[in-house]
């Protein structure tokens, strides 16, 4: 077995994974036109020119536009397919996908639409490939927090098929503790919570995001190298890393995947993976972020496997489903 077909086998669960991230440009043309959406761009060549982005914001400008041809059930299904079948391809064994509701909702799309779409593709790729995928609702924090709290109100008759909450857009400005009664809320219910920090906020972030909202993993934590008694909580409770090397570089966190500290914090003992956030806009899925950040940090195969051991680990999968994926990375071929 050679190393792409290694990298392809592990068993992989990807918990950081946007799935309005994941609308290819072909495939936003085509809803488009499907829903007699004028886009600004006259191709889909031009589109993907504009995928230069110098920070997250630049990013979300265009990501919220490209968002806007979602409008019906079958879109949300189709997104989520399209998303699924490239999982499969790369080994990904159970998805954990966050969803942002407020990005349709404000557009009168109903929260059903979003839900039964994006589901329905789910229980189709469990049943072709035995590819399992939870939803974790996302709430956009340079909103308010009162509008956190209606959005899930408004989720709450479909909470049966959310693992968690989280939370994601323009980190600067907005810390997790503005969104605290929105994440006790969530937990009273019986789900789990996550969030983005340490990605371009500081690694203060991502004290509060364990402190103040009580998250099981924390999504990027780039920075929290920055602050050694915050590495050594991190390992201590093991808390999940949800990492995106190729994200990273394109929106400038760090210079270049050379440079990204992935490695040195999986030697430094902390829990971190391997995904690919928004895969349509930074130029590759899980099995690219794998492949980078092997040929880039010299990951062996005991690296590699270990990456994808934390991730089983890292899900809000049952113990049996853990240690039955775990136990294949155990069982696969050496490399040749």
């Amino acid at each position: 077995m050679d190393i792409d077909a290694y990298l392809r086998a592990l068993p992989k669960a990807e918990l950081h994974l946007h799935i309005e991230g994941t609308l290819e440009p072909e495939l936003l043309f085509a809803m488009a036109q499907r829903n007699g959406v004028k886009l600004r761009y006259p191709s889909v060549e031009s589109l993907r020119a504009a995928y230069e982005f110098t920070d997250l914001q630049s990013f979300l400008d265009i990501y919220y536009e490209g968002a806007g041809v979602l409008r019906t059930e079958r879109d949300f299904h189709d997104l989520a397919w399209a998303y699924l079948e490239r999982a499969h391809a790369d080994g990904v064994r159970h998805a954990e996908v966050f969803f942002d509701p407020q990005t349709h909702t404000s557009r009168r799309v109903p929260i059903e639409a979003v839900i039964r779409g994006l589901t329905a593709a789910f229980r189709e790729a469990e049943k072709a490939w035995g590819l399992t995928a939870r939803l974790i609702l996302c709430f956009l924090r340079h909103l308010s927090e009162e509008e956190a709290l209606e959005t899930f109100d408004q989720a709450r008759p479909y909470l049966d098929h959310v693992s968690a909450v989280g939370l994601d857009s323009s980190e600067r400005g907005h810390p997790p503790v503005k969104f605290r009664r929105a994440f006790a809320k969530a937990r009273a219910e019986g789900l789990k919570a996550v969030a983005h920090a340490g990605e371009e906020g500081p690694a203060e972030y991502v004290w509060q995001a364990l402190d103040e909202l009580k998250v099981s993993r924390i999504d990027h934590g780039v920075r929290c190298a920055e602050d050694p008694a915050l590495m050594d909580r991190l390992r201590r409770e093991e808390t999940p890393l949800t990492m995106c090397p190729l994200s990273n570089v394109k929106l400038r966190v760090v210079e270049t995947i050379e440079r990204h500290n992935l490695k040195s914090l999986l030697h430094a003992g902390l829990r971190v993976t391997v995904n690919s956030d928004d895969p349509a806009y930074f130029g590759g899925y899980v099995l690219d972020n794998f492949r980078a950040a092997r040929a880039a940090l010299d990951l062996q195969p005991a690296e590699l496997a270990q990456l994808a051991r934390n991730s089983i680990e890292a899900s809000f999968l049952p113990d049996a489903d853990k240690r039955r994926l775990c136990s294949e990375i155990d069982g696969l071929p050496s490399l040749a």
